[in-house]
């Protein structure tokens, strides 16, 4: 049984150094940021980062310092970043969760929204959860995403949202939908991460395209590093479809065009076991760059237009539709 301790940050954060030190024996070399973030998120100082601890806080706090860094800017309404909400839990009572929403200034009116959640399942029992693919692994790959974009000023507004409360039913989510920072109807996608750092089968798989087919051109699905796999997302396949299974369900309800990155449950599934240790670092590395790769590609199409979210008022049959 593993014992819960607090590591000192700063011990904790010269520890993670070591991660410079690591190379790859394939083509491609690691993203030592990419693993330092996924490192310190899963460590067990964060407590397994359960929405209302300290260990959420303490999460919060070290994905605020990266957006700082990086210069992305904090919307008015949120203080420092942060969207405050509310809600009840399964047993009733009152929980307390905070968003991180950042933003790049585009240079249009339309709006992508690359998201992530940062929570997790905390302490169970003395044995924390500390959820390195769930979800370290996503939250690292949206900071990746943002310092691309930091230097390379985007053709659309993107959204940096860390979403708090996912375990608890996607509410971080929900609470940002329901009171957007911009005009939900400027939103034109949400690209989102769930579980991309754990693979021994190197299998990213990508859930949206079926639904909305026309986004199948921005998913290159040729990459010899890794397998990118269009599925999971057919309403027949019950359980395997992912649809509403993440944060992207909430951008869904909406309507709003979505793309699902994640892999298939694994041996250390929502288990103690889902430690920094278990990431397969070249998989998580390679599929981090795919998911960029998406993002850039939407984000050329520098007049994303609304029209998708429009016709689905009208129509039943979003096969015939065409977005972008």
């Amino acid at each position: 049984m593993k014992i819960l301790y607090i590591i000192p940050l700063a011990i904790m954060l010269s520890c993670c150094s070591s991660v410079k030190n690591q190379t790859s024996t394939g083509a491609e070399k690691l993203d030592n940021q990419l693993l330092k973030d996924v490192e310190v998120l899963s460590s067990d100082a964060y407590q397994g980062r359960k929405t209302g601890t300290k260990g959420a806080e303490m999460a919060r706090a070290y994905i605020i310092d990266r957006f700082q860094k990086l210069g992305l800017k904090s919307y008015p309404q949120h203080v420092n970043y942060a969207q405050e909400f509310t809600f009840n839990s399964r047993g009733g009572t009152k929980v307390n969760g905070t968003n991180i929403i950042g933003y790049i200034p585009g240079k249009g009116t339309n709006v992508i929204v690359v998201s992530a959640h940062y929570d997790h399942l905390g302490v169970v029992k003395d044995d924390v959860f500390n959820g390195a693919d769930d979800n370290a692994s996503g939250t690292a790959g949206l900071l990746k995403i943002a310092t691309y974009f930091a230097k390379n000023k985007p053709n659309n507004t993107i959204i940096f949202a860390s979403f708090d409360a996912e375990e608890m039913g996607l509410q971080g989510a929900k609470a940002f939908v329901a009171n957007p920072p911009v005009n939900i109807n400027t939103i034109a996608i949400n690209l989102n991460m769930d579980m991309i750092g754990h693979s021994d089968k190197s299998e990213l798989y990508v859930a949206g395209t079926f639904k909305y087919p026309e986004l199948k051109k921005y998913v290159d699905t040729t990459r010899k590093e890794i397998k990118v796999i269009l599925g999971h997302d057919d309403p027949k396949l019950g359980h395997d479809d992912w649809t509403n299974q993440s944060d992207q369900g909430a951008f869904n309800a909406k309507n709003i065009p979505f793309l699902y990155f994640g892999v298939e449950d694994h041996k250390d599934y929502h288990k103690a076991t889902d430690e920094y240790s278990t990431i397969t670092k070249q998989f998580f590395s390679d599929a981090a760059n795919a998911v960029l790769e998406v993002v850039k590609s939407v984000d050329k199409q520098s007049s994303l237009q609304q029209s998708l979210k429009d016709k689905m008022r009208m129509t039943d049959n979003p096969q015939k539709m065409n977005k972008f």
